[in-house]
Formats: structure tokens, sequence, C-alpha cells
């Protein structure tokens, strides 16, 4: 993806995993960048990213910090959110106002710096339950969406995510900001950070130490991912060619199975056939995982814009695994 050195980035959530990976991309391919980041903790921030980036620490659901915030900014993108869904089942209130109110900020001071583009980085849970019919994918043209239980806890993040997402369309009608919406399979490969608890990092710590891999939920939903760089490549790409108040999935068709698919797959793949997978279901939701879902997304609109997908679910899951070596 070709950029200009020149110009100036801001990304949000750069203590993140995307967010972290994307300042590092641009730092290493566009050395005389002027890049900065809005972070929550500085001492964490600069322990993780390269040195030079101007980094800012605020609270960006704090509008008035956020309005405080001076410098000129051609390009944005906000990553920041919530991810861990135990959080998100204990803490929804606060899940919701990290999205809905950051996402408003964010997009106010886009509009102050008059920037040529942003991209806000959401996720596939925003379709909710989508029961594809036939095998044919969902979301071709990224405008449907299957039902979300509005009387769940954990629906405040699916929630959340289909009002941010509406805010960005909103800034686009209303203030002319061009900004654009990349929906984000399940992203992973190299870099991941420690402490990561979702499933695919689950999986990979089991087949790196020879345990074998306990499910907590039958592991009936779909499974929808992208490798980090693929993914990254995909939001540059949405930022400089994608067009202002659309969304555009990231995801490679190729890696689209069951979660207990994904399971056997790094038992025997990655493992060797030297683990098993085994189900230990409660009753209750003391996990926090989302609903089932049947969404199979559709990466065509994206294509249609020139990004290719290169690695597979096994590159990725070595590519995880050496990292962290």
């Amino acid at each position: 993806m070709e950029f200009y050195p020149k110009h100036s980035w801001l990304i949000t959530g750069a203590t993140g995993y995307i967010g972290s990976m994307l300042v590092k991309k641009l730092n290493n391919e566009t050395p005389d960048a002027d890049i900065t980041v809005i972070v929550r903790s500085r001492a964490k921030a600069e322990a993780m990213l390269p040195r030079g980036i101007r980094i800012l620490e605020a609270d960006l659901t704090d509008t008035g910090a956020v309005s405080r915030i001076d410098g000129r900014f051609d390009y944005v993108v906000h990553c920041a959110c919530v991810t861990k869904s135990r959080e998100m089942v204990t803490r929804p209130t606060e899940t919701v106002k990290s999205i809905v109110n950051a996402t408003q900020n964010v997009l106010d001071l886009a509009v102050r710096n008059h920037a040529k583009s942003a991209v806000y980085v959401s996720s596939m849970e925003v379709y909710g339950d989508m029961r594809c019919p036939d095998g044919r994918r969902c979301g071709e043209d990224e405008a449907g969406a299957g039902r979300v239980d509005i009387l769940s806890a954990r629906s405040c993040y699916p929630l959340a995510k289909r009002m941010a997402e509406n805010i960005c369309c909103s800034f686009y009608v209303e203030y002319g900001l061009p900004v654009k919406i990349a929906r984000l399979a399940q992203t992973f490969g190299k870099g991941v950070l420690p402490g990561e608890g979702r499933v695919f990092a689950q999986f990979a710590e089991c087949a790196a130490h020879g345990r074998d891999i306990v499910l907590h939920t039958e592991g009936k939903s779909v499974g929808n991912y992208c490798e980090i760089e693929d993914a990254l490549e995909g939001i540059l790409t949405v930022l400089h060619k994608g067009k202002p108040g659309e969304a555009y999935n990231i995801v490679n068709e190729a890696c689209t199975m069951r979660i207990r698919e994904v399971a056997g797959f790094v038992a025997e793949r990655i493992a060797g056939g030297e683990i098993s997978v085994r189900f230990d279901i409660p009753e209750d939701d003391r996990f926090g995982y989302a609903p089932d879902t049947g969404l199979m997304m559709s990466g065509e609109k994206l294509k249609g814009l020139g990004w290719e997908p290169h690695k597979g679910l096994e590159e990725m899951f070595r590519d995880m695994l050496n990292s962290r070596a």
C-alpha cells in the first residue's frame, strides 16, 4: 500500500494489538511519517512502541480532554476498543461508553483537523446472528444485519459497535468527514500481545505446551479469520480507496470454519496430533462468549479495491507461536 510519508497520522488504541501493529508498520515503512497516538498509559506505550512516536495520554471518553488535543492529523485510524469478553459481561456500561463516546470524540477531533481520511475499526460482531443459506456468504454488500439480543449484557459490544458505525455515517452526512468503516474478522498472527485470552490464543497455548484443548461451548459458532499483516493492508486500503460512509469486511474467506473445527485443526496440524479436543460446558455464561453465529463474511467488496489476503490459518498460528518463542 502506497501512502505519503510527510502526512501526519493519529492512531488510537495504540497499545492494543491492531493499533500497535499498525503503528509499527507505518513507522517501518514510512520512517518520515509524523505519527501521534492517544493512549491511556504513556508508560505502557513507551515500553512497546518505536521511539520517535508522539504519545498523548488521554481518556477518549472524556470530551473535554479530547477537545484540548492539538496537532495536524491528515489520517485518523480509530482502533481503541474493549476486546475481552469477560469485561463486556462484567462492565457493560463502561464498554458502551468506551465505544460510543470515544468514537464521537475522535471523529469530532478529525473534523476539527480537516482529516483527509479516517477509518473506524469495527467488528464482525455487528452482524449478529446471521445464518447464511445454502453455504452462501453473508454481508456481500455490508448492509445487512442479523438478530442481537437487546436484553443481554453481552450485547453491549455488538450494539455499541453498530451505534459507532452509525455515528461514522452521520459524521460523513452532516460534516462531510471522509470516514470509512473496516469490519475486522478475528485477526491474529505475529506479535499477538501477552495476556491475549481469545480462543485462538488459548488454542495456540495448548499446542505449545502439549495440553488438550478444552472447549467451554459446543463450538458451533462459525469463525471468520484474517492474518494481521493482511488485515493491516486491508485497513490502509479502506483508508485510501474506500468510499466515505461505507463499511468493508476484512476477512480471508479461505479461513472460515466452526470453532470446534479450528480446535481440531490446531490439535492435528499445529500440535501434530499430540493433543485432543475435549468439552467442559458450564451451565452459566461465566466466560462471556458471544452467542453462536452462522455468519460467513464476504471479502468481495474490499477485493474490489485491489486488496487480497495472502496467509492462511496454519501460517497465522505458526507465526503467532514463533513470535512468542
